[in-house]
């Protein structure tokens, strides 16, 4: 069988609702279910995806589940496992609570950076100066504390950012940081200024989006027929037109597009599904809109059935990796 990598970007609630348009799409139109990916790397909203992959969450019931649809009986019983974890939840702090002092995060990040500028990423340094957020990122892992006893066998790496370093670590590849599923996940999600960082083995960590908004190019050189990349915070050439998020957007295509020229040069086949016109109509400028995760999963699930450039694209690499695999028995 072919050996295809899954990497799944930042984005918030809406990008997690892309993420499920994009995967059951891809299945529907190809057969090839997500969950069967050999390595699954997730940013953000991306490790949440990727995480509920690994504990057997179906393509088709992500979609279901974000737009309120009917869910399969094994989707059921997995909701009713991961609700059992909300129990006990803290309260998330009222908009007056959430102010904070404007003091930086991390200084010794900012010294660090301005020693060796080489080394810096725009997004950590940025982070380093924001305030720390307080939003519990419990509220993130409850759900996924249910699920795991222990760490996936499947490849399952999780991105996150080093508050105070600046470095990128990855959970679950980088096995001298180890954690469990659910803080690596929290992690992964903790937004700079809203999210709390989160705390392993005395280490500070926020959201792996600020090193990239994908971390596409940890699948370069590890042996795979197909990178399937789904990258919300981009913009794919079809969809470019005149809006406030559209430079943020640019720069994670263009971020994207020299991590995917990496893993293709090492002789691999990247396909690529980025936002369209059409998803972008609908996605609108707040990452965080829970009203916008059910339109999102559908305009996303729609547009990527009906684009040739991704369906029958990805359909014939697929077939194309399966042919070569029957070829080497």
């Amino acid at each position: 069988m072919p050996r295809i990598g899954l990497v799944l970007g930042a984005g918030g609630v809406v990008g997690h609702a892309f993420h499920a348009g994009v995967l059951a799409a891809i299945g529907e139109a190809t057969g090839w279910d997500a969950r069967e990916a050999d390595v699954i790397v997730g940013t953000s909203a991306g490790s949440v995806v990727g995480a509920l992959l690994r504990a057997d969450a179906s393509p088709a019931d992500l979609l279901a589940r974000a737009t309120g649809a009917p869910l399969s009986s094994d989707g059921r019983r997995l909701v009713a496992r991961a609700e059992a974890g909300h129990a006990g939840l803290p309260p998330i702090p009222s908009r007056g609570e959430r102010r904070r002092v404007p003091t930086m995060s991390a200084p010794g990040a900012i010294a660090r950076a301005a020693l060796q500028p080489w080394n810096a990423r725009p997004g950590a340094l940025a982070a380093a100066f924001l305030p720390e957020g307080n939003i519990p990122t419990e509220l993130v892992a409850a759900s996924l504390r249910p699920l795991f006893t222990a760490w996936p066998e499947a490849p399952l790496w999780i991105n996150a950012v080093q508050l105070d370093t600046g470095r990128r670590v990855t959970f679950g590849r980088d096995f001298d940081h180890a954690t469990n599923v659910a803080d690596a996940v929290a992690a992964s999600c903790a937004i700079p200024a809203f999210f709390a960082p989160v705390l392993i083995d005395g280490i500070r960590y926020i959201d792996g989006g600020v090193h990239s908004p994908t971390n596409a190019d940890l699948v370069a050189g590890i042996e795979l027929d197909l990178v399937v990349v789904s990258s919300p915070m981009s913009i794919a050439a079809a969809g470019m037109r005149v809006a406030a998020d559209q430079p943020a957007r640019l720069l994670s295509r263009f971020a994207l597009s020299r991590e995917v020229a990496r893993v293709r040069r090492e002789g691999t086949p990247v396909l690529t599904f980025q936002p369209t016109a059409t998803d972008l109509a609908v996605m609108g400028l707040n990452a965080m809109e829970e009203t916008r995760r059910a339109p999102v999963a559908s305009a996303a699930f729609e547009s990527m059935i009906w684009r040739p450039s991704s369906s029958v694209g990805c359909s014939k690499i697929v077939a194309k990796c399966r042919t070569a695999a029957s070829s080497m028995r």
